[in-house]
């Protein structure tokens, strides 16, 4: 049985629901659009140069935690890390790390308080995003290639569910919230899990992604979508931040603990061990 120990506080990276949030609020505004001119006040946000001048955006795509903008010629690639925001805007917001100035005097900004968001410019966007694993809402994974992903693994769930070649796009809310609507524990080894307990993870991370995206997100600290609101999916969080509270499933009290080096919420009488 793997060690579980206390938990410090931890800032919130944005998930694929977070992510995907942005891209729908973003498309409409900048499909179509053409990049005029790219700047950097903290340069280290670029990863690679950013010589964007006169390239088209022909649409926006998601890849895990990474938005991605197709232009005429090659990928814009944007991961927001801790506290990175997308806007469109007409002058550039405080603490704006890098920004795509778009024909229409507007400008397409990474606002980021931490400095800690990148974005690359490169010919093929599986440079930055070629080591995914499977996106969970595609249609191509299904239960049964869930299960063939879990058969020769011998690694613990939660430490396996945040890895990024492993499953794009989750992260610690929402691993924590599948596992515990599946009623599972967060250290159970993955090929232990039978066939209805992988088909039940299968169909809760799904359909707890799927709710989380009508939510607009999940704002712990940080997060607010291109339109400066909130996500909404925080008051529907059963486990996760509500350590001391109360089980809605069976009453009893939810434990807080590290798996990972992550903070971990869960039911000790729903996901038993």
């Amino acid at each position: 049985v793997g060690r579980i120990k206390t938990a410090p506080a931890c800032s919130h990276v944005p998930e694929l629901p977070e992510v995907e949030t942005c891209r729908r609020a973003l498309a409409p505004r900048l499909a179509g659009r053409t990049l005029t001119d790219a700047v950097t006040p903290w340069p280290r946000a670029a990863a690679t140069p950013l010589v964007v001048t006169g390239r088209c955006i022909v649409r926006l795509d998601r890849r895990g935690k990474f938005l991605l903008l197709r232009l005429d010629r090659g990928w814009l690639v944007i991961h927001l890390r801790m506290t990175g925001r997308l806007v469109v805007v007409r002058e550039l917001p405080p603490r704006t790390t890098a920004a795509f100035q778009l024909d229409g005097d507007e400008w397409f900004c990474l606002v980021d308080v931490r400095k800690f968001g990148r974005a690359w410019q490169v010919a093929r966007a599986s440079e930055v995003v070629g080591h995914l694993g499977p996106e969970p809402l595609s249609r191509h994974f299904t239960a049964a290639r869930f299960s063939a992903m879990l058969a020769p693994r011998r690694a613990r769930l939660k430490p396996l569910l945040l890895n990024q070649r492993f499953l794009a796009g989750l992260g610690n809310i929402y691993v924590d919230e599948s596992l515990h609507a599946a009623r599972i524990h967060p250290l159970r080894t993955a090929n232990t899990l039978s066939t209805g307990e992988v088909r039940r993870l299968h169909r809760y991370i799904r359909t707890i992604l799927r709710a989380a995206i009508t939510e607009g997100g999940t704002t712990i600290q940080n997060f607010a979508g291109p339109d400066g609101k909130p996500g909404r999916f925080r008051s529907r969080l059963q486990v996760f931040r509500r350590s001391g509270e109360a089980c809605g499933g069976c009453g009893t009290i939810i434990e807080r603990s590290v798996v990972a080096q992550r903070g971990t919420h869960f039911c000790p009488h729903c996901q038993r061990l």
